[in-house]
């Protein structure tokens, strides 16, 4: 019998984020450039799938983008957009993959068109879900508009969608094309979608780089009085931290068991769908952060100081540290803690949690006190409610 064939395919990915104001304005000859930078002849065809909660704040964006396409004609052909919904919801609905494949093949697209996604995390990872898939792989152009997007979501290699009740079970790692981080459509937010972002900030920040929560803690009220130069150093150091983490982590994609930048994501996750989706990502990754931290104190990792400096900041900037749904049982088991199982079943391998050690020095465990976590659950509770509201659940 022959011996095995060992094959090695190495592979590079390069792609650039950029930071610029007034994408669409015909002045602005971003997009156009990043089109035609791939040095292939003639304009190339763009399908842009665009966020319908962004149209309501500005109305004039899809006449904006056609008025774009026609000034860069040479350049790019702006195919029909098409406009989703925003929020999970585009992520729960599987026809809307779909309904981006049928558009790509009526306008005959191909591997060196492009989809353009445009708006909150959410629709870049359907979108960017859609495109990876179709053909096997169109080119990703992002445009995030929101704080989470342009500093998280939007800067990494995945693209997913929601299935089985279970938070992005179906998705791929497919690097974008390129990322366009737009600061101007950080101004219409509301303060909900202002704020939800930073949780996402203070996560890095809290595993990798110690100085960089000590700026957000000494910017917390710029940043909750919607200050946007303190918004735009933040998005950019956490895109920063985030990339720098994917290109020398050793497992861009993930093969392994550990994933840090899901620091507090484990129970984030599960709130959201336990929630049906009342919170927003960032809101359910804040209380996340709170609960793990209070953990690692009661692990005996994290100091108690290091602890209540965290729960402050996060108060500090107006996030809820609890909601009811955190202490919710399932016959006799807390029902949070489907999200372990879950969280680990995502990556399979051996269970792998991220932890505090310090501020800006995480640690990764492999298990956890269940009892222990309902604890950590009943501190946040007292901590955030009136004491005679309070019913203790036995651990």
């Amino acid at each position: 019998m022959e011996g095995a064939i060992r094959q090695c395919v190495p592979i590079t990915y390069t792609y650039q984020v950029h930071f610029t104001a007034g994408l669409f304005q015909v002045d602005n000859p971003l997009l156009a450039e990043v089109v035609k930078a791939d040095q292939e002849p003639g304009p190339k065809q763009l399908l842009a799938v665009v966020d319908s909660g962004l149209i309501k704040h500005h109305p004039g964006l899809l006449e904006q983008l056609s008025t774009y396409a026609k000034c860069y004609w040479d350049i790019l052909v702006l195919e029909a957009p098409l406009v989703v919904p925003g929020g999970e919801e585009v992520k729960n609905d599987s026809a809307l993959p779909e309904l981006i494949h049928r558009a790509i093949d009526k306008a005959g697209l191909c591997r060196h068109s492009y989809v353009l996604a445009i708006g909150g995390g959410a629709v870049l990872d359907m979108a960017g879900f859609a495109a990876a898939t179709a053909h096997r792989g169109l080119r990703l152009i992002r445009v995030p508009t929101t704080v989470l997007a342009q500093n998280d979501s939007g800067v990494g290699v995945k693209n997913g969608v929601n299935a089985f009740g279970k938070k992005n079970f179906l998705g791929t790692f497919a690097p974008p094309y390129a990322v366009l981080n737009d600061f101007s459509w950080l101004t219409t937010l509301d303060d909900r979608d202002w704020r939800s972002g930073i949780s996402e900030a203070i996560k890095v920040a809290l595993i990798k780089d110690a100085p960089f929560f000590a700026f957000i803690a000494a910017h917390a009220q710029p940043l909750v009085r919607r200050d946007m130069t303190a918004m735009r150093r933040l998005i950019y150091r956490c895109a920063e931290l985030h990339l720098a983490h994917i290109a020398t982590s050793g497992d861009p994609f993930e093969t392994g068991s550990s994933r840090p930048l899901d620091f507090g994501h484990w129970a984030a996750h599960k709130l959201e769908q336990m929630t049906d989706y009342r919170l927003r990502h960032g809101e359910a990754v804040a209380i996340g952060i709170a609960l793990d931290s209070v953990y690692s104190y009661l692990a005996g990792l994290l100091p108690q100081a290091e602890l209540e400096q965290i729960l402050e900041i996060l108060e500090a900037l107006g996030f809820d540290l609890y909601v009811p749904e955190l202490a919710a049982r399932l016959g006799q088991s807390w029902t949070i803690f489907q999200g372990l199982k879950e969280f680990n079943e995502h990556l399979g391998g051996q269970l792998t949690i991220m932890l505090l050690q310090r501020i800006g020095q995480g640690i990764e465990v492999h298990q956890v006190d269940e009892a222990l976590y309902r604890h950590a659950i009943i501190l946040l509770q007292e901590r955030c409610e009136p004491a005679d509201n309070i019913q203790h659940a036995a651990a």
